[in-house]
């Protein structure tokens, strides 16, 4: 039988006097933002991570044989794994991020060799002369100033040219020093891995000549750092279905750590249209659902709206039925609530379809994992229409309908308590739900 039970851990800050380095990193486990310092997870910024300080903690804790992150995301688990001398699986299913992903594990290659390539591709790039034209996508007009988009576009110009004659390793991470450089050198909104906002304008734009070299410099000095404390990379990064899981060995992981998308309707597809269209892969916001998010976890609403997704049906689905009951009422009244409001967002089915499809994902962890196990999943509540959604209750009765034996949620920092333009005064929480093979 589960005993659920919410471990009030956390009362300090991660500033508070006196909180121990264990401490902090422990309630920092939630956040990218301290990755953004260390080699190799610096390379590329993604917002939907976690701590890798956290994740080492975790590895030399439970001291596991092999690991496994189901929404990888841009590899911190896989980084630290191969840092730690630890076998790791990685499984994200976007595949522009698993590109990213990939890029940052092919550290093994020779210093000297990516320099050598990073020098060639940046002396083509200066003569080659290449306009931006008529025919390019608005977004990327929208974007750049003139001068920077006919720097890029001779750049990339100058990888394709390239690309070819180097190894795989080689390309992928020119291609990913190339996209770093996608935001720092537009004059517009373009935060990192956040939404693009044309309208709002950047005090400080980077010459995209100056922003690659730089970004080759830290890239080849972190490949120097790794290759100085780890021998090999051991880490296997798969570009598939955390719902299936086809490609993992059954009863072959004895460690997960991951963090699911959360039930808050970002739209994970949306957040990479600007590298996305630069590369020619989108041409458009509406090329994101063939090419992105058909692939995802359901968890916006622009999703489900799109897959034309029926209420009555949804709930239905055998892998609900541990949740149903308290479900329904939730799903209904959202979409009561829906026909009020000028946006008439899919809330309603997007919860349905996000918790059918964690249910699918914790019945493929049981598959692959032994049966004495532990899963770490950092997890955020939701409120969409200010509508409470008990997130972290309702995964692990899922958790445990899949055959998993015990579940307990342990809260790591407040969410929606400080923001003046917030949507609803729901207190919101993340925190890590365990769960036990």
């Amino acid at each position: 039988m589960n005993k659920f039970v919410q471990l009030e851990l956390f009362n300090l800050n991660p500033e508070s006097h006196g909180a121990t380095q264990s401490q902090v990193i422990d309630q920092r486990s939630g956040t990218f933002t301290d990755n953004m310092k260390l080699p190799i997870h610096r390379w590329f910024r993604y917002s939907a991570g976690f701590s890798a300080a956290w994740v080492e903690q975790m590895i030399t804790d439970f001291k596991p044989q092999m690991i496994l992150d189901p929404f990888a995301g841009s590899g911190t688990v896989s980084i630290v794994a191969d840092q730690l001398g630890v076998k790791s699986f990685g499984v994200e299913a976007h595949p522009f991020v698993c590109k990213l992903a990939r890029a940052k594990l092919a550290w093994t290659v020779h210093p000297s060799h990516f320099l050598k390539a990073a020098t060639e591709l940046k002396q083509l790039a200066l003569t080659l002369k290449l306009k931006p034209s008529n025919d390019l996508p608005n977004l990327l007009k929208k974007c750049y100033q003139e001068d920077n988009l006919a720097d890029l576009l001779n750049i990339k110009q100058a990888y394709f040219n390239l690309a070819p004659s180097y190894s795989e390793k080689i390309q992928i991470l020119l291609f990913l020093a190339i996209s770093a450089i996608l935001r720092p050198s537009s004059h517009v909104g373009t935060a990192q891995w956040q939404y693009i906002l044309p309208n709002k304008r950047k005090a400080k734009t980077c010459n995209p000549f100056e922003a690659l070299e730089k970004q080759i410099a830290f890239m080849a000095e972190d490949i120097k750092y790794l290759q100085s404390v780890a021998t090999s990379s051991q880490a296997i990064f798969l570009q598939e279905d955390a719902r299936t899981l086809k490609n993992i060995p059954y009863h072959s992981i004895d460690l997960v750590i991951t963090s699911p998308p959360y039930a808050n309707n970002y739209d994970y597809a949306d957040a990479t249209r600007l590298e996305m269209t630069f590369w020619g892969e989108v041409n458009s916001w509406g090329d994101l659902h063939q090419a992105v998010r058909q692939f995802l976890i359901r968890s916006s609403s622009q999703h489900t709206a799109k897959d034309r997704l029926l209420l009555e049906s949804l709930v239905q689905e055998s892998i609900l039925e541990p949740i149903r009951e308290e479900l329904i009422p939730i799903c209904q009244e959202l979409a009561i609530i829906r026909e009020t409001k000028a946006g008439k967002k899919a809330y309603h089915t997007m919860v349905a379809a996000y918790f059918n499809d964690l249910g699918l994902v914790f019945q493929a962890l049981r598959r692959v994992t032994k049966s004495n196990s532990k899963l770490c999943f950092v997890v955020g509540d939701s409120a969409p229409y200010g509508l409470y959604v008990p997130v972290q209750k309702w995964l692990g009765e899922l958790a445990i309908a899949a055959g998993f034996t015990y579940w307990s949620f342990e809260p790591i920092r407040q969410r929606n308590t400080k923001w003046k333009n917030r949507k609803h005064n729901v207190p919101l929480q993340e925190g890590r739900l365990w769960i036990n093979g």
